[in-house]
């Protein structure tokens, strides 16, 4: 049997399109089109300082949540449930991070704005796996770029909101 070794993995390096080609996939103004897109994402240590943040701020508040912190992608990277946090509170924490970094960084209180005046947008987006259109999910970032999100589930919806936005402000 061939022993194995370990490599990092590197991205190829990035190609440009020839030169006489003139179709949507060669070059633009900022440069050559690449095959990927290299986005920034939260690390492990940012997601568990966010989170680290984030109890502390509810511990001060008084309030027993649950905190999720996931990458852009909306994988959890870290969480944390408080002793006394609903159980309900695990899911939903989570599924505000997600739905965050799913949506490029738009915070969960921000949907019922954009919804309530769209009826059929309503009835048929929050049906929507995962989505969470309340407040408690509120993006990580970091150099202007979203890197992630946070969600808080536990307190009231305000409370939810600025427990989180003490977790993000963990990253700045």
């Amino acid at each position: 049997m061939a022993k194995q070794t370990s490599r990092l993995y590197s991205p190829a390096p990035r190609r440009a399109a020839p030169a006489n080609d003139d179709s949507d996939t060669g070059t633009r103004a900022g440069g050559p089109v690449s095959d990927y897109i290299m986005a920034p994402t939260a690390t492990l240590a940012a997601a568990q300082r966010a989170v680290a943040a984030a109890i502390s701020e509810a511990e001060r508040l008084a309030v027993d949540v649950c905190v999720a912190a996931s990458d852009s992608a909306g994988h959890l990277l870290a969480f944390a449930r408080m002793d006394r946090a609903p159980l309900l509170c695990v899911q939903i924490a989570q599924d505000k991070a997600y739905s965050v970094a799913a949506f490029g960084g738009l915070p969960t209180g921000q949907w019922w704005r954009m919804l309530e005046s769209e009826p059929a947008l309503l009835h048929g987006i929050v049906k929507t796996d995962r989505l969470t259109v309340f407040g408690g999910g509120v993006p990580l970032v970091a150099d202007g770029r979203t890197v992630g999100g946070i969600g808080v589930s536990g307190g009231s919806s305000e409370q939810d909101v600025r427990i989180a936005e003490a977790g993000a402000a963990a990253l700045a």
